[in-house]
């Protein structure tokens, strides 16, 4: 039988006790009301609201204004948020939610079922997973004001869990129905029923949130302000948290390589916690139209050339878990552990280009190819100076091309102006939302951000992915993304590489930051500062 969260008084009453002390992430007691809180984000986000975009410095701001149904523990255990109570019915074709009263749009306007029918039906169109996530919705009913019932054609077992404020959000109806969605001015203005409003957006520098004093969920939040600085550059990051400029920072906002120093300066602290809504995974995608990579013996001799083991150690610093499947170790009950196929082997390598018709010709290379790399974060540049000699081992020579982050994404995926790329892959929540678009053959979209932007298609992978999307029976959906991760292992249309561990840092004056799965990414109401 599908998840069921009970009676609709059962589910909140089961919610009201999660919010005790003696559950994991649950607030620390006796919090302090005041004082201005300072968030630091690498980048700037190119939208204030993650509805048509979900690259992460937007999901760092989204949710402290625009909240979604529902929260979720560490283990992604679904909690209240603008839901108070919800149920799936025994075919998971229909998700029933009771929704929370007395709850205010921050320009004073009433929150209702309204305002979350049209927020799904609008995620469905204009979201980047949402398509997808969303597919099998057929409708949202609104018998009353505050019960919103959506109704599908197909089951969808992870949709239960993609209904965070990040992933999500609901937004008010009025101001946005008669709007183009994508350009509306609130998504950098935003309205939302969250408990920070929106004051001033800074270009190039900061965003300022203030306190809501109608927030639903009184007394929260208890900081009176909320600063969001964008420092692009990475020294100068570490230093802002060794002199206090700022106070809080997530996804390892600093180099690894000061990691060590500092941990040593006794006014920071360090969580791990708060990362398990969106797994990643770093991975050497090929593009399998270049006429060196179509070739599978030459994909897997550079497999075979690349030692996962020393990626950790000197890319990572040790600070994640050696993966060879693209469903990361964190999604435990899906995720493959099984040896690839391809273990680092020189000898095998050089046998494999040999065999593949790019024999050594002295000591010229055997041929030359450009990697381009996410740069996003630091480790994107060192995994690729790694791979240009591990891979000239073995006769490849390779020139690493850089560029920002809106060329980047333009010639991956737009221009597919490109050889092979190291970049990372966020699983989120489950291997239909976040793995599949980079397999399913349907989703080679050009334009489209992050989605199979190696031209990878395989009939049997469509039909295993396809399945495990509306298959409600558990163990058979492990099953099938078994049989997909064995697969693709073999036909290495990308090399995973690593499951990168994030780290949150912090002054140690702030308290209950990341009390959820999806961590600082949350509404940050729990948060409080010492005096």
């Amino acid at each position: 039988m599908p998840l069921i969260a009970g009676s609709f008084a059962v589910a909140a009453s089961a919610a009201t006790a999660a919010t005790t002390a003696a559950v994991p992430g649950a607030p620390s007691a006796q919090p302090v009301r005041g004082g201005t809180l300072t968030l630091l984000l690498n980048y700037e986000p190119p939208t204030l609201v993650s509805l048509a975009n979900v690259a992460t410095p937007a999901l760092s701001v989204s949710a402290k204004v625009t909240e979604g149904l529902l929260a979720y523990g560490y283990d992604l255990t679904p909690r209240p948020q603008l839901a108070t109570a919800w149920q799936v019915s025994a075919d998971g074709k229909q998700y029933t939610f009771q929704l929370r009263r007395g709850v205010k749009w921050h320009d004073g306007k009433d929150f209702t079922a309204a305002d979350v029918a049209f927020s799904i039906q609008l995620l469905k169109k204009v979201h980047p997973r949402g398509s997808s996530t969303f597919a099998n919705v057929t409708e949202v009913r609104t018998p009353d004001p505050y019960t919103a019932v959506i109704v599908l054609s197909r089951p969808a077992p992870y949709l239960i869990k993609a209904l965070a404020a990040t992933e999500s959000p609901i937004v008010p109806k009025h101001l946005y129905e008669h709007a183009d969605p994508v350009s509306n001015p609130y998504n950098g203005a935003p309205v939302g029923t969250g408990p920070y409003r929106f004051k001033e957006w800074v270009r190039g520098s900061h965003i300022v949130y203030e306190r809501n004093p109608d927030y639903w969920d009184k007394p929260k939040p208890y900081v009176d302000r909320l600063v969001v600085k964008f420092i692009p550059d990475p020294a100068a990051r570490a230093i802002a948290f060794e002199t206090g400029a700022v106070d809080l920072g997530y996804r390892t906002p600093v180099p690894l390589s000061d990691l060590a120093r500092l941990k040593t300066v006794p006014g920071l602290v360090f969580e791990t916690k708060g990362n398990s809504y969106s797994f990643n995974v770093t991975r050497l995608e090929f593009n399998l139209d270049n006429p060196y990579f179509k070739n599978l013996k030459v994909r897997q001799a550079v497999a075979q050339a690349v030692n996962r083991d020393v990626v950790l150690k000197t890319v990572y610093y040790g600070y994640g878990t050696r993966t060879a499947s693209p469903i990361a170790p964190g999604l435990s009950a899906f995720h493959d552990g099984a040896p690839t196929p391809y273990p680092f082997d020189i000898q095998a390598a050089n046998r494999l280009l040999d065999e593949a018709g790019y024999a050594r010709q002295g000591s010229a290379p055997r041929f030359r190819v450009t990697l381009d790399y996410n740069p996003i974060g630091e480790d994107g540049k060192r995994l690729a100076d790694y791979l240009r000699s591990a891979l000239g081992r073995v006769g490849i020579e390779v020139a690493i091309r850089s560029q920002d982050l809106p060329a980047f994404v333009k010639r991956i995926y737009t221009d597919r102006d490109f050889d092979f790329t190291v970049n990372g892959a966020s699983n989120l929540f489950d291997p239909t939302v976040g793995v599949q678009r980079l397999y399913w053959s349907k989703n080679f979209k050009k334009g489209v951000p992050f989605s199979n932007g190696t031209h990878y298609a395989n009939a049997e992978v469509d039909k295993l992915l396809e399945e495990a999307a509306v298959e409600n029976e558990p163990a058979r959906r492990v099953t099938l993304f078994r049989q997909f991760q064995q697969i693709v292992g073999r036909e290495v249309p990308d090399l995973n590489l690593v499951s990168p561990q994030f780290i949150t840092i912090a002054n140690k004056r702030v308290h209950d930051h990341s009390l959820t799965a999806d961590g600082v990414e949350s509404n940050l109401a729990d948060v409080y500062l010492d005096k």
